[in-house]
């Protein structure tokens, strides 16, 4: 469990793939206090596991389902990332509740510049737009935010100077790829209602068919 706050900005200082897994060697120099083998780390927002650490190094792996369906099938070497370690149950919750499993991958469509940040816009599958709404929180390449305005399935964000500074939000570029997550809460709202819907429809047809 994560908090969608980002530590550090890391690197991408090597990636090697083997046996239908991709490892991938992360620079950092804030996050190893307390960071061992076998925690959990979010990396631009995907919840991986720390295999191997050396002094300022640490290595993840991914395996192909998480490449399918995340950006990082497309990291590249000295790549910047977003880094932040698993939530401490002793720790202030600010952010939101961020689990690191990407729900789906979007794109961004416009970055405007105004006086105290920026907007950022960006094209969210469909398929996930049941679970957004207006004022709502979203990860995007794993940073909490809010959703400021919705219109069909794009979603833009205002972003204050301090995220653009602190996070790779700041260097993202019109049609660049980004990994979203959903607010937690939303989806198992959504599915519970759509649960109850779908059992009294059952009940409406069982009842039916108990008066024919």
């Amino acid at each position: 469990m994560f908090t969608g706050l980002v530590e550090e900005i890391g690197e991408v200082k090597d990636i090697r793939r083997s046996n239908g897994a991709t490892r991938f060697t992360i620079f950092a120099g804030k996050i190893f206090d307390q960071l061992k083998i076998d925690d959990s780390i979010a990396i631009n927002g995907t919840c991986l596991t720390v295999v191997q650490q050396g002094k300022n190094t640490f290595e993840v792996e991914a395996v192909e389902e998480t490449l399918k369906v995340t950006t990082l099938g497309s990291f590249l070497q000295a790549q910047k990332v977003n880094l932040e370690r698993a939530l401490r149950a002793d720790s202030r919750l600010g952010g939101h509740f961020v689990q690191g499993h990407v729900d789906g991958v979007g794109s961004v469509t416009n970055i405007q510049g105004q006086k105290g940040g920026s907007l950022l816009s960006v094209e969210v599958p469909s398929a996930l737009m049941k679970y957004i709404i207006p004022k709502g929180s979203i990860a995007i390449d794993g940073c909490s935010l809010t959703v400021a305005a919705i219109k069909e399935n794009v979603i833009t964000i205002a972003l204050i100077p301090h995220t653009l500074a602190v996070t790779t939000l700041g260097q993202l570029k019109i049609g660049e790829k980004v990994n979203i997550e959903t607010d937690m809460l939303g989806k198992y709202t959504w599915h519970l209602l759509a649960s109850a819907d779908r059992e009294n429809d059952l009940l409406s047809k069982f009842q039916i068919k108990l008066e024919d």
